[in-house]
């Protein structure tokens, strides 16, 4: 691969997150996409595992694509056998390293070549 093409790949997957990090949806719809019951996805948010995107008015809870991988990863882990404060806590530790190599990315974008 030609550094040519691989850095218009790493400009569409930075253009990729920016649409994703608009992305906002409402709890049942989380509930629908990932299989988790509201109930769960509420107690989640109650223990600080996921947050919910505020809305002026206080209505529904919405969430952002990062908690809805969130709690697609925190599932996924419950249906492995871990528990759930474990399973919080790799998935937070996931979520840090593709940030750190998202970062990385964009730094390398931004510099001249």
């Amino acid at each position: 691969m030609s550094s040519e093409e691989s850095s218009n790949e790493q400009k569409y997957v930075i253009y990729d997150m920016e649409l994703l990090s608009k992305l906002i949806v409402g709890i049942g719809e989380v509930a629908e996409i990932t299989g988790v019951p509201t109930r769960k996805i509420r107690y989640w948010e109650e223990k600080g595992i996921i947050k919910s995107v505020q809305e002026a008015d206080g209505s529904t809870r919405r969430y952002d694509y990062v908690n809805i991988k969130k709690i697609v990863l925190v599932q996924e882990l419950l249906e492995d056998g871990y528990t759930l404060d474990t399973a919080a806590k790799k998935v937070e530790d996931r979520i840090k390293n593709i940030d750190d190599v998202f970062q990385k990315i964009a730094l390398q974008t931004l510099e001249p070549s």
